[in-house]
């Protein structure tokens, strides 16, 4: 893992875009990454229904997120927004 990307322990839930909201650090600069309730369900395995039990997931899941997360930043694969975002 590249010690240049840090991922501070926050997360949000955002209910009408099904998605969770995670920042990362790099090189001083904040970038705003998400995790689609799709592809966090896939990588947890079982429905998730309410914030609570996606919120559990995405910490359960939480280290494989990073490190996908970290290959995309490190690749640039920035949106429109400047964000990173998996689905």
């Amino acid at each position: 893992m590249n010690q240049s990307v840090l991922f501070p322990d926050l997360q949000d839930w955002d209910d009408n875009k099904q998605q969770v909201i995670f920042p990362a650090q790099v090189q001083g600069a904040n970038i705003q990454c998400r995790i689609s309730l799709s592809r966090l369900t896939k990588l947890h395995g079982e429905a998730l229904t309410g914030e609570a039990e996606v919120l559990a997931a995405f910490e359960a899941c939480r280290f494989d997120i990073e490190d996908h997360v970290e290959e995309l930043i490190e690749q640039e694969m920035f949106d429109e927004d400047g964000a990173v975002s998996w689905r």
